[in-house]
């Protein structure tokens, strides 16, 4: 390990679930001066000591599933300290719902229209001077892929960004925290690794899915990547 190295700011990864991991923000944070530490979901610690930075990804359940994932009240005692001492935090899908549960807001499972592929996100007015969105276009295509949604913000979070299907799509809460129910992390060969089958029973056609999210892919790309600067500026 260089110097360099040891002198970047420390960013702990919480890998929740083994196919929803950090994607291209494994290149794009240490291209932003980062330096990364994963942890999967058992794992979690209840503190971000040691780290100048906090990640939570993203996972097929709910933000108090408790009983099969025993870690999840770790997992939000990590964002509650990280909120309180002034760390900077990304929650990402799950990783979004589990601040916002952890800080008082609402989750529900499987609520409204869920969201698969490509779709549009559009900042709303509150983000013009956010630091991860204000510098954003007002509308850009992201990947989805969620069932639940967070249908109440926490005491005091901005909200940030939304979409047609899902109104809560971005927040902040204080002035360093954030959650997304999109995906930064992904792009559109993410999708090769879905399961048609699944898709198909829940009316989804994973090939035209892919198409769509590949013909957005520069945009989507473009997007995700400023994103990822954005935070990083944060973190530094």
């Amino acid at each position: 390990m260089t110097a360099a190295s040891r002198s970047a700011p420390r960013v702990l990864l919480v890998v929740n679930h083994e196919r929803s991991g950090a994607g291209r923000l494994l290149t794009w944070l240490p291209e932003e001066g980062l330096a990364l530490s994963e942890v999967p979901g058992p794992e979690v610690p209840e503190d971000p000591e040691g780290h100048d930075a906090v990640v939570l990804l993203g996972g097929g359940f709910l933000p108090d599933d408790d009983a099969r994932r025993p870690w999840l009240a770790r997992e939000r005692r990590l964002a509650r300290r990280a909120v309180a001492d002034g760390v900077p935090l990304l929650g990402i899908c799950l990783g979004a719902q589990l601040l916002a549960a952890a800080h008082g807001g609402t989750v529900r499972g499987e609520h409204g229209t869920p969201e698969r592929g490509s779709h549009p996100v559009t900042r709303r007015p509150e983000a013009v001077d956010d630091p991860l969105l204000g510098s954003l276009p007002a509308t850009f295509p992201v990947i989805q892929n969620h069932r639940d949604q967070i249908t109440h913000l926490p005491p005091g979070a901005v909200h940030l960004a939304s979409s047609p299907l899902c109104p809560v799509q971005a927040f902040r809460l204080g002035p360093l925290a954030w959650g997304t129910q999109f995906h930064p992390e992904v792009g559109a060969d993410r999708l090769a690794h879905w399961d048609a089958a699944a898709l198909a029973d829940g009316g989804f056609d994973l090939p035209a899915l892919r198409a769509e999210a590949e013909r957005r892919e520069p945009e989507s790309a473009r997007a995700a990547r400023r994103l990822a600067a954005n935070f990083a500026a944060v973190v530094r």
